[in-house]
């Protein structure tokens, strides 16, 4: 892997720096991953939250590669694509947000493993959270410019993988930190319902905003 950084031009290693600070906040805000990781690790240990956050980190990498070799010049050309993917998204996410809200509120100690996300459910969440889609939009229109070879993009999706994992796991150890909060009933159930609200938020909020832009 290390071959594929070195063929960079130096124009582009020169960018390494602005992407990485670019990379930790678009994966450190808050947003339905992140929510998820947070809740996750809350409710059942820091090794659930490690398994989305690798799933989650891996599927935005993999979309940067795609929509870097020619995939995002096709959705700047199809708007309605664009617009039927954001509302897929949001439909999903406030699918997921309905099923915490009604989730069972038995203590930490009784944690049902049915309940558990994992990798698949990290990976499929960033494959229809329009915030990563636009993510990879703008790094390949910023950073990449006009260099869409598959050793640049291979390069930047390599390396946001490597600093969006941490910053995701983050939320995790934030979700550990508040676990001995939510072994009562009452208090899971609050912290499921808040949770929900959340979830809800950060994918109908921005949707709005652009609707009315």
């Amino acid at each position: 892997m290390p071959n594929v950084f070195h063929r960079l031009p130096g124009a582009a290693m020169n960018q390494w720096l602005p992407f990485i600070l670019f990379a930790s906040v678009a994966s450190i805000t808050p947003g339905p991953t992140n929510l998820l990781i947070l809740g996750s690790a809350a409710r059942f240990g820091l090794s659930i939250a490690l398994t989305i956050a690798v799933g989650a980190s891996l599927s935005a990498s993999l979309m940067l590669l795609v929509v870097g070799l020619g995939l995002g010049e096709l959705l700047a050309r199809a708007p309605l694509l664009q617009t039927a993917m954001s509302w897929a998204g949001a439909g999903w996410i406030s699918w997921m947000a309905c099923k915490l809200m009604r989730a069972e509120t038995a203590g930490l100690g009784e944690r049902s493993v049915d309940q558990r996300q994992g990798f698949v459910q990290g990976a499929g969440l960033q494959l229809i959270n329009p915030k990563t889609w636009l993510m990879t939009v703008s790094v390949t229109a910023i950073f990449l410019g006009g260099d869409a070879s598959f050793g640049a993009v291979t390069a930047y999706a390599v390396l946001f993988l490597l600093v969006s994992t941490p910053c995701l796991l983050a939320w995790g150890l934030l979700g550990i930190g508040s676990a001995r909060l939510l072994r009562r009933p009452a208090r899971l159930r609050l912290f499921n319902r808040c949770m929900a609200l959340l979830l809800l938020t950060s994918v109908w909020v921005p949707l709005l905003s652009q609707l009315r832009g």
